[in-house]
This record gives C-alpha cells, structure tokens and sequence, in this order.
C-alpha cells in the first residue's frame, strides 16, 4: 500500500481494553485521533488501511509480541515513531526496545501528564527528523545537479584545449582522443573504479597539452627532428603541467599528464620516475600513448600498425611498461575486439 500524509494519527496496540481506554482518552484530552488495536494481526490489519505517525503499543501481546510487530513496522515505515509500552519495568527489555527504534518507553501504570510527555515529544522528534530528511534529500539532488552542470562545463572546457592543441598539429589531430579511449579501456580491464577510469580519460584528452608551446613547423615536420628539436618537444609534460596545475579537478590529471612520458626503469622524462613513483595512471597512460602513436601516421612516417605497437610494449614489458597495464592491453586487442575510432 503506498505511504500516504496523515498528521497525528496515533494507533494503540493493547490486548488490555482498560488501557485501550486510558490511552484514549488521554489522546483525545490533547486532540489525536485514535485507531485501537488488540493484537498484532489486528494492527497490521488497520495498518494496511491506515497509515500513522505514531504507535503506542504493548510488548507483550497475544501470539506475536509487540517486538516482532513494532521492528517488521520500521523496517518498513522508519518514520513511523514508536513508544512501548509494558508492565515490567525491565531495563534490558527496555533497551531492546531502543534498539530496534523505539522513542520511548512507558511503564504501567502510568500517569496522562507522563503519557503527554511522551507522545508530544516522539511526535516533534519525528517531526524534526522527516524535515531533516526532507531537507537532506533536496540539498543531495541539489548538488547532484549542480555536479552534473560543472561536469558538462569541465568536459567542454577539456574539448575545446584539445582541439587547440590539434588545430596545431594536424597529423596527429584525433591522437589525443584515441589515447583517453585505449587508456581508459585499460582503466576499465583492470577494473578500476568508475571515477578513475573517468579521471584516466580526462587526462588522455589532454595529455599534450603542453604543445601548444611547441611551434607548429616542428610538430609537422615531415623528417627525423634534430636533437635540439627533441628537446624541445620533451618539454612539454613539464608545460602541460604547468598551465593544468591551478585548475581544480577531481582528479589527478595535472600529474597524469606530467608523467605520462615516463618509464618504469627511469628512462623516461621529465623527471626520470621509477617504477611506483610513476602514478598508476600515468603508467596507463604511457601504454595507450606508445601505441596509439605507433599504430598511427606521423609527419616523418607512415603508421606501423596495431601489431607492431604490440610487439614493442610486449618486448619491453617490465622495462619500459608496467607488466599489468601492457597485459590489459593486449587482452583488448587479442580478446575484447578493441579498436580505435575513427578520427
């Protein structure tokens, strides 16, 4: 039955009609509408008609005892509030009841002014705590909005340095793209968690983007770059670094960036890591980048080719790779059908 409004209502549950009327009529002294019930099927019964804010109700009852009744109730209604009620003044059976989510517990007999009490603070704590909910479930989709808004800002803002970077240097416009899906792909076949494999290919799209302080005659030179040349190509982990640095991402993609030339036996460059000191995506990283290059054309060369690419993080694995990501990605190729999109 589905949950409907219902202000103040209170059912008694009580096999006990002296204390059916006591309750009663000290509900009506501070006008609550009453429901009355003598037993645990009764109350489920009324309850499948009836829904209520509050329930008074005895533990023990005839066949199911209040207990059983009251924890099937919040574990389905948690809002509902609760106060038993018992003839023992028992502190374990009263902490039991505690425990199972019971805002109060009264002791028979006892007095209308302790039964006011009672009722009138469990209703303004549930009260309290629906608006607190309330209040929580429209503060989280609030900034689930406003997240998904930055994220869709963050994926543009992303889009457009990418293309600027491609804009000057055609030959390998759509590189970048390409490496973001094999490093992320890798991501996935380790099975990272979602938000790194979200961060890995944010990185990716973007890993260059410190060529932009390359001039374009080199990046498009259709011959072998002098060493010079080289070196000033090298620069640009350190570059991309710098401009990615002051932006506040949710992740590591100023870092990823900066390493992704590295090498696990600190050959690589910019700053000769070694191993573990390389970020695990960046390690990722250097796998998709080699062969996404390899694989495709170059100014000085045609494109070698998937297998080629393979064979040289194959033949370099655990040297110049890390041994799991060159494993991922082979898996993509030999076994998972990967390949890359078009341009």
């Amino acid at each position: 039955m589905e949950r409907e409004t219902n202000r103040e209502k209170i059912l008694i549950v009580d096999d006990e009609v002296p204390v059916q009327r006591t309750l009663s009529r000290i509900m009506k002294r501070i006008q609550r509408k009453c429901s009355l019930a003598s037993s645990a099927e009764e109350a489920r019964t009324i309850m499948k008609e009836e829904t209520f804010d509050l329930i008074l109700c005895d533990i023990r009852l005839p066949g199911e005892s209040g207990m059983d009744l009251i924890s099937d109730v919040l574990s389905e209604y948690p809002e509902t509030a609760v106060i038993m009620v018992s003839g023992m003044d028992d502190p374990e059976v009263a902490e039991k009841a505690l425990e199972i989510g019971a805002y109060g517990y009264m002791i028979k007999p006892f007095k209308p002014s302790e039964v006011i009490i009672n009722v009138s603070s469990a209703l303004r704590r549930q009260r309290l705590e629906t608006e607190s909910r309330t209040h929580r479930e429209n503060l989280e989709q609030m900034v689930a909005s406003r997240t998904a808004k930055l994220q869709e800002t963050l994926d543009d803002v992303i889009h457009v340095i990418a293309l600027t970077v491609e804009s000057r240097d055609p030959y390998t416009a759509g590189h970048q793209r390409r490496v973001a899906e094999l490093a992320s792909a890798i991501a996935e076949e380790m099975e990272l968690p979602e938000d790194q494999v979200k961060g890995i290919r944010m990185a990716g799209v973007i890993h260059d983007l410190g060529k932009i302080s390359v001039p374009s005659e080199i990046l498009s030179k259709p011959s072998r770059l002098s060493k010079i040349e080289f070196e000033l190509i090298k620069t640009h982990p350190q570059v991309g670094y710098d401009i990615l640095k002051g932006i506040e991402f949710p992740w590591s993609v100023a870092e990823i960036s900066y390493q992704h030339h590295e090498r696990i036996n600190g050959s690589g460059y910019p700053q000769g890591l070694k191993g573990e000191e390389i970020l695990l995506e960046a390690r990722i990283m250097a796998v998709a980048d080699v062969v996404e290059a390899m694989a495709s054309h170059r100014p000085y060369r045609p494109a070698l080719g998937i297998d080629v690419a393979l064979e040289e993080i194959s033949k370099n694995r655990g040297v110049l790779y890390d041994p799991e990501m060159v494993d991922a990605c082979e898996v993509l190729f030999s076994e998972r059908g990967f390949c890359f999109g078009s341009s």
